[in-house]
């Protein structure tokens, strides 16, 4: 088990570790006492005895890609999970299990040989420990961390324990959404799997200019309650490398496992569609490896990130709430995003962490080459949510720094 000291051994080396993987260059200005890189559980139990040894806390670091750095807190033990990466495969049960820093696109590289896949975010450097604390994608096929059926974990204290609805059921119940407040260290999932589409996927894709954005905007809203459940559905404001002005990308992705089937689902939104669009396709093939290609563009490595979210209020008028921020896009290669809950949000999740409070999601990411840039568009980020929070009911825990109180992020009795 390699240790990285801070008061002892090599500055560079220990420099190294402390900033491993990590996607974001805003960072905060923290240095752990020491960083472990743990490739079992044995060293996550020894880095857990060797915290209580040293009187300190212990961090947690999967994939790195955690935009506000939670990872790095000063004096703690860190203990790395990136080098620790394992997929075993139950194909007979549908049932895979993963280690935390495994990335959804090399858990889904795997799975395609048996026919199988997991709903993953479409980024694909995310590592599974930090999507499944925090995310909840997929809302066409419920929410990732619902297909959790048991998280192995080590314990304050350095035990090993197996968490599923039969046993340790409270850490069972913590790990699928408790986000950064886990009270315990997950070091391996076991994910119920889906089957991969025969035909692969169908997406449909309709870009409309700012002058256009009320139209456009009303009318994706409007055909969310009709649309095939299999269909993930989705609105970002972007400033494409031909434009001068922020445009809209209205992507629509259907997941069935007929191929005639999704394209009649396509083929029903296609024909409602307001007139006016730049560019549009319709139903093409789509890919798992294409949706994360798509995504590593649009996330690019090296630069200065700030996002902040909120679940709209269902009584809000969302296309005007959203307008200022929407359209006041800083130009380059930030984005928004607005994306519908429903129907999952209307309907009672699983026994989990996780609360999903509303029928709308919107995201913000500002992408800054510079300090000096990143500086701006953090402010500007800040000034734009306080507004929007005005007409929110909550704020999803992975893309937000968890300021407001916890019953902002988890509902009911889920923050206590």
């Amino acid at each position: 088990m390699k240790i990285s000291w801070k008061d002892s051994g090599d500055k560079a080396s220990y420099d190294l570790a402390r900033f491993s993987r990590m996607f974001n260059l805003r960072r905060p200005d923290h240095f752990p006492r020491a960083v472990i890189d743990a490739t079992c559980a044995g060293d996550v139990v020894a880095g857990v005895k060797l915290a209580i040894q040293q009187n300190c806390q212990v961090a947690v670091r999967a994939g790195g890609h955690a935009m506000f750095g939670w990872s790095l807190q000063n004096d703690s033990i860190l203990i790395d999970l990136g080098n620790w990466k394992e997929v075993v495969v139950e194909a007979d049960s549908s049932v895979a299990k993963v280690t935390p820093s495994t990335t959804g696109e090399e858990l889904n590289n795997q799975l395609q040989a048996y026919g199988l896949m997991f709903p993953t975010g479409h980024c694909p450097g995310i590592g599974l420990g930090g999507f499944f604390c925090f995310k909840v994608v997929k809302q066409n096929w419920g929410w990732a961390c619902e297909k959790i059926i048991g998280v192995e974990v080590v314990t304050a204290t350095g035990e090993l324990l197996l968490c599923n609805d039969k046993q340790n059921a409270e850490l069972y119940w913590a790990a699928r959404g408790s986000g950064p407040l886990f009270p315990a260290i997950a070091t391996r999932f076991h994910l119920q799997l889906l089957p991969y589409p025969s035909s692969d996927f169908l997406s449909s894709t309709y870009i409309y200019p700012s002058a256009l954005y009320r139209q456009a905007f009303e009318w994706v809203q409007s055909i969310v309650p009709e649309a095939d459940e299999d269909t993930e559905i989705a609105m970002t404001a972007f400033y494409p490398d031909s434009e001068h002005e922020v445009c809209f990308k209205l992507h629509f992705v259907t997941m069935k496992l007929d191929a005639t089937a999704a394209e009649n689902a396509l083929l029903k939104l296609h024909q409602s569609r307001p007139s006016g669009a730049l560019r549009e396709s319709r139903c093409q093939k789509e890919s798992l490896t294409h949706l994360h290609e798509e995504q590593a563009m649009a996330n690019p490595d090296s630069h200065y990130y700030h996002t902040d979210n909120a679940f709209l209020a269902d009584t809000a008028n969302v296309t005007d709430v959203l307008r200022e921020s929407f359209l006041g896009l800083p130009r380059g290669k930030s984005y928004a995003l607005w994306y519908p809950m429903y129907p999952r949000s209307q309907r009672a999740v699983s026994d989990m962490a996780l609360s999903i409070p509303s029928n709308h999601y919107f995201t913000i990411y500002t992408i800054s080459e510079t300090e000096n840039t990143a500086a701006q568009s953090s402010k500007w980020v800040d000034m734009t949510m306080a507004k929007i929070r005005e007409h929110a009911v909550g704020s999803y825990v992975g893309e937000c720094e968890l300021k407001l109180p916890h019953e902002w992020y988890w509902k009911g009795q889920n923050a206590q």
